[in-house]
C-alpha cells in the first residue's frame, strides 16, 4: 500500500473541519443538523487521523533520525551508494550573502548560477543540477564531504558576495571532497559592472577547469554571455526575477523584474527569455489577468531574435502551441528539437516533451525524457511525477505505485488524480486518503480535496448539487483560488463533467479510470479536438491503438 507523507495541516484539517452544505467550517462552528453525513465523516477523520500518525512516524524515522550521526538531507539522488563518483564532476553551493544589509541573497544565488551555468556547457564536466546543490541551503552545518558524497560529486565550489554600493567582492573557492582539502581560491574586488561580474564568473570557470585537468573549447565559457546587458541594473533585476521564477515564488513580482530589466535594456535576451517562461507557465499557477500566452510567445520571439542560441525561448513557444487546437505537434516536437540542440541538459524541455509524448500516447518516448530529465537532475521531482504517469499509463500499475511513492516520499505533492482514482477503484481507501491529506497539505487546507474525495467514495453524492455548492463558494471568495473553481479540469473530471472537457496539460484520456469516461464518445472527441488521431495517422499510432478505416480509431 502506498504510504505518503503525513502534515500537521491535514491533521488538523481531520480533527478540526467538517462538511456543510455550505462548504467546510470549522467543527465547533457547525449546527449538528447541517451536517450532511456525520456519521461518515467521523469514520473518515479517524482514518485519517490513523494514517497520519503512522505516516508522521514514518517521517520522523525517515528525516529526522540521524543516519550515523548525520541528519537525512533533502537532495533525493536515487543513484546506488555504490556508484563511483566521476572525478571530473562538480557541485556549485549558493554563495553565501555577506553584503552589510543581509538583503543581496539574491545577488549571491545568481552570481554562483551563472557559474553553474558557465560550467554546464563545458561537455566532459559532470557539473550537479541547481535542484540538487541548491536542496542543501541552509545545510552547511552537515559538511563538503557529506553533501558531496550525497551529490554523488568529487568537487564542490562554494563562496560569498560582499555587494556594498558599487563595489563588489566575490570569494570562490574548490574543495575535493574526498580531502576536505583547498585546492583553489581566490577573491575577486571590483567596481560593480555587468562587464566585470561577467569577468569574475569567467575567471572562476576557467580556475576551476583548469585544476581539474580539462581540455576545452575556450569559446565555451563566454558564449553564455554573448548576448548579455551592459546595463548593470537590468542584470541585477534579472537575477532577481530569475530567483523568484525558478522558485515559482510571487509570480506577478518576477514578470514586472523582467519587464523592468528589458525596459532598461530592450537588447537583453537572457531576460526576455526569462520573461518568456514566466509568462508560460503564469496561467498554470492560477494568474489570468492577462493574455499570458500571447505575450510568451513575443517574448520567447523577442529572445530568439537578440540570441538564436539560447534554448529556453524555443521550449517556450514549443509548449505554447498546445493552446491552440488542433494542436500542431510536429512544430511543437520539432521546436523541442532545436531547443535540445542548443543545451542538451535542458531538463524544462525534456520535462515539457515528456508532457506532450503523454499526450500522444507514446508512452515509451515519455518515459525516455522524463528518465533524461531526473539523469541530468536527480532532485527534479515533477520529472519523476511524470515518469510515474507514464508507467501507469502503459498498464504497469505496481511500477508507476512505486515511482508516485517515491516522489511523494522526497516532499513532491502532484498529478495525484490519476492516482487517486486507482487507489478508490482497486479499495486502497487509506491510501486515497493519505494522498488527498497529503495534497491538502501542499496546497494548504482548501475545500478542494474534500470534495474530491467524497465524489468518489460515497455513493450517495449528489454531483449537481454539490457542484453548485462548489460554483457558489468560488464566487464568494471573488474567484480567487484557482484549484478550487467552476472551470478547474480537475473538478469537470472528478464530478464526470465529460461533456466540459476540453484539453488541460494532463491527458485525461488514458486515465485507467474510471472505466465509463474510457467507454464514452467523450474521449474520442477530446483527442480528436486535439488533433491526435491525424499525428498518428502521418507517424504510426502507438501499440495501445489502431486505426479503424479511413476516419476511426481504437485504443485499450
Amino acid at each position: 500500500m502506498l504510504l505518503v507523507l503525513g502534515f500537521f495541516p491535514a491533521l488538523i484539517f481531520a480533527w478540526v473541519y467538517e462538511m456543510t452544505p455550505d462548504g467546510l467550517k470549522r467543527e465547533v462552528d457547525v449546527d449538528r443538523s447541517q451536517s450532511q453525513t456525520p456519521e461518515t465523516g467521523k469514520k473518515i477523520n479517524v482514518v485519517i487521523i490513523v494514517l497520519l500518525v503512522i505516516a508522521i512516524s514514518g517521517l520522523i524515522a525517515d528525516r529526522l533520525i540521524p543516519e550515523t550521526g548525520v541528519a537525512e538531507d533533502p537532495v533525493v539522488a536515487e543513484s546506488p551508494s555504490q556508484a563511483p563518483v566521476n572525478d571530473l564532476s562538480i557541485a556549485v553551493l549558493p554563495f553565501a550573502d555577506l553584503s552589510p544589509g543581509g538583503d543581496q541573497e539574491y545577488f549571491s544565488d545568481g552570481i554562483a548560477e551563472e557559474i553553474l551555468n558557465v560550467l554546464v556547457r563545458i561537455e566532459d564536466l559532470k557539473v550537479a543540477s541547481r535542484t540538487t546543490s541548491w536542496g542543501f541551503k541552509g545545510q552547511e552545518s552537515l559538511g563538503i564531504p557529506l553533501m558531496a558524497e550525497k551529490m554523488k560529486v568529487r568537487h564542490v565550489l562554494e563562496g560569498s558576495v560582499r555587494k556594498s554600493g558599487d563595489t563588489v567582492r566575490i570569494t570562490a573557492q574548490l574543495i575535493d571532497a574526498n580531502t576536505d582539502q583547498h585546492l583553489w581560491s581566490e577573491t575577486y574586488d571590483r567596481t560593480l559592472t555587468a562587464e566585470s561580474v561577467f569577468e569574475v564568473q569567467d575567471d572562476i570557470a576557467k580556475s576551476i577547469v583548469e585544476q581539474l585537468g580539462i581540455i576545452m573549447d575556450p569559446g565555451a565559457v563566454v558564449a553564455s554571455h554573448a548576448a548579455d546587458t551592459r546595463n548593470i541594473d537590468a542584470y541585477e533585476l534579472y537575477l532577481e526575477a530569475w530567483q523568484l521564477f525558478v522558485e515559482r515564488r510571487s509570480l506577478p513580482r518576477a514578470i514586472d523584474l523582467f519587464e523592468q530589466a528589458v525596459a532598461a535594456d530592450p537588447g537583453f535576451a537572457r531576460a526576455w527569455s526569462g520573461l518568456a517562461a514566466t509568462y508560460n507557465v503564469a496561467p498554470g499557477w492560477g494568474f489570468n489577468d492577462r493574455d499570458y500566452s500571447t505575450l510568451a510567445r513575443e517574448a520567447a520571439e523577442k529572445a530568439i531574435h537578440l540570441n538564436p542560441e539560447l534554448s529556453l525561448p524555443y521550449a517556450v513557444l514549443a509548449l505554447g502551441l498546445n493552446l491552440s487546437l488542433p494542436v500542431d505537434f510536429e512544430r511543437m516536437l520539432a521546436l523541442f528539437d532545436e531547443a535540445l540542440a542548443r543545451n542538451p541538459k535542458n531538463t524544462t524541455a525534456y520535462l515539457w516533451r515528456t508532457i506532450v509524448y503523454l499526450d500522444l500516447g507514446y508512452f515509451d518516448k515519455a518515459e525516455r525524457d522524463a528518465r533524461q530529465c531526473l539523469d541530468l537532475d536527480p532532485a527534479y521531482e515533477i520529472c519523476r511525477s511524470f515518469l510515474a504517469l507514464a508507467a501507469l499509463f502503459a498498464g504497469d500499475t505496481k511500477r508507476a505505485l512505486e515511482i508516485h511513492e517515491t516522489a511523494l516520499r522526497h516532499g513532491f505533492i502532484g498529478n495525484n488524480l490519476p492516482f487517486l482514482f486507482v487507489f478508490v477503484a482497486t479499495g486502497e481507501e487509506r491510501a486515497a486518503l493519505a494522498s488527498m491529506a497529503a495534497n491538502n497539505a501542499a496546497r494548504g487546507i482548501n475545500k478542494a480535496t474534500a470534495y474530491e474525495y467524497r465524489a468518489l467514495t460515497d455513493p450517495a453524492f449528489d454531483y449537481k448539487a454539490e457542484k453548485a455548492l462548489i460554483d457558489q463558494a468560488y464566487y464568494r471568495a471573488g474567484a480567487a483560488d484557482p484549484d478550487f473553481g467552476p472551470a478547474n479540469p480537475d473538478f469537470l473530471f472528478v464530478y464526470r463533467q465529460y461533456d466540459q472537457l476540453k484539453t488541460s496539460d494532463l491527458s485525461y484520456w488514458w486515465f485507467p479510470y474510471p472505466l465509463e469516461f474510457r467507454n464514452s464518445p467523450h474521449r474520442k472527441r477530446m483527442m480528436r479536438e486535439m488533433g491526435i488521431p491525424e499525428y498518428w495517422r502521418k507517424h504510426g499510432f502507438p501499440p495501445q491503438c489502431r486505426a479503424q478505416g479511413a476516419d476511426d480509431f481504437e485504443c485499450h
